[in-house]
């Protein structure tokens, strides 16, 4: 990706749309603990992040195929898919919208929704402290 071009260009329609066939793929595949997290207005890389965890190293490769194949069926093709060869942790590009999905522990390790949830809203159980 050397192109200095903005990344994002689709209406905000297309955005849903794809963000709706992404969730599709994920439950079609039975991701577990699918987690979206609106990341606009804290990164200009994307607006979705899309992490899920799969059951094991086949499972996350599934996973990453299924979203590839309902993106292209939705008119976008990726814009990079990275991590297949291993599948512990796929990363699928889609401009507006990356997916990630993990097996549990290196999600765990990574923890990428602490990393994005960073200053948001604390959840009203711990408001109750």
């Amino acid at each position: 990706m050397s192109s200095s071009a903005p990344r994002k260009s689709k209406s905000a329609a297309s955005n849903e749309h794809l963000r709706q066939r992404v969730a599709t793929a994920l439950d079609d595949l039975k991701a577990k603990d699918v987690r979206e997290i609106d990341v606009r207005g804290k990164t200009s890389i994307a607006d979705i992040l899309f992490i899920a965890s799969g059951t094991s190293a086949r499972h996350v490769k599934s996973i990453a195929d299924e979203v590839v194949k309902f993106a292209k069926e939705a008119g976008v093709m990726p814009l990079g898919v990275e991590g297949q060869a291993e599948a512990e942790w796929v990363l699928v590009d889609l401009g507006d919208i990356i997916v990630h999905v993990m097996l549990p522990r290196i999600r765990e390790f990574y923890g990428l929704e602490r990393l994005w949830t960073v200053g948001d809203d604390a959840p009203p159980e711990a408001a109750n402290d």
